[in-house]
């Protein structure tokens, strides 16, 4: 399989006829009918797999899922190493969360997995909205895609734990998503800032640790005690995301240009959270990096 660009990558056009079949009085006949889709008149739900490539040069398949009407997308991999990503953008809420299903080392004492929640702000241009993607096509389904723009790293102290229960005025899906991680449930200081301006239950936070506290934590990849807590690190990162929109013009038949979305533009986003866990037991996995 040969690594291409978001060439073969595009929407659907206002208008698109799809083929639906409605049975007449006499069941032995059906008629074949033209419906436009005209945007908002069907509900939008849509699922696209593509082939990624990740970090360590492997492939995956991306399965992206997106809903007009409720006005979210989810993303999700699987990563060599067996760790399940989900990533969920809310666009009503502006709100973004990464859960991360890690296999565990049953034979260290840990259980058979072992999930993370981290809840942050959808920023602006991080991705397309759903409706667009809602109507994203692939003409190469066999093609392995790699991003044309590389965003870097945001280094994110989710220095807050969020309350299960409550979690839901952040936004509707966390009970979903977070479900396997009830205890792990990570957001950072700046963000429960700007919720409470808008009114969030502040009961809901809890500020953690932080490296500067007495006694002073350290990276648990520097400490040498299981069961001593520390401040762990994670790094995830999206190989492949569309981030933005591309545009194509065309004549109509009175000769005047307008322009429409055909297309995407793909990125590459990473990720490093650090979090305090009150056991290195619970971040074996930094030993390695």
């Amino acid at each position: 399989m040969t690594d291409l660009s978001t060439s073969d990558l595009y929407l659907l056009r206002p208008g698109t006829f799809c083929l639906v079949m409605f049975p007449l009085a006499d069941s032995r006949r059906f008629l074949w009918l033209l419906i436009p889709l005209l945007g908002c008149c069907l509900p939008c739900l849509a699922d696209l797999k593509v082939l990624v490539r990740l970090e360590d040069g492997q492939v995956t398949e991306e399965n992206l899922q997106a809903d007009s009407d409720k006005d979210f997308i989810t993303l999700e991999f699987r990563k060599t190493d067996g760790t399940f990503v989900t990533y969920l953008a809310d666009f009503k809420q502006d709100v973004k969360i990464f859960r991360v299903l890690i296999l565990g080392e049953l034979e260290r004492g840990q259980s058979q997995f072992q999930a993370l929640c981290f809840v942050t702000r959808l920023q602006s241009n991080e991705i397309i909205p759903s409706e667009s993607m809602a109507k994203l096509r692939q003409k190469n389904p066999h093609a392995v895609r790699q991003a044309e723009e590389m965003r870097g790293t945001d280094t994110l102290q989710m220095d807050v734990a969020v309350n299960f229960t409550k979690g839901v005025q952040l936004t509707p899906h966390i009970h979903n998503i977070c479900a396997e991680a009830k205890e792990a449930i990570y957001t950072r200081q700046e963000d429960v800032r700007l919720w409470l301006e808008r009114g969030i239950d502040g009961s809901m936070f809890e500020v953690l640790p932080q490296p500067s506290s007495l006694p002073p934590l350290h990276p648990c990849k520097l400490c040498h005690r299981d069961w001593k807590p520390c401040i762990c690190s994670y790094h995830l990162s999206l190989e492949w995301i569309p981030c933005s929109l591309k545009y194509c013009k065309n004549r109509d038949s009175s000769g005047k240009t307008t322009s429409y979305r055909c297309g995407i533009r793909s990125c590459q986003k990473a990720f490093s959270f650090h979090f305090y866990v009150t056991q290195k037991q619970l971040c074996l996995w930094d030993e390695e990096t």
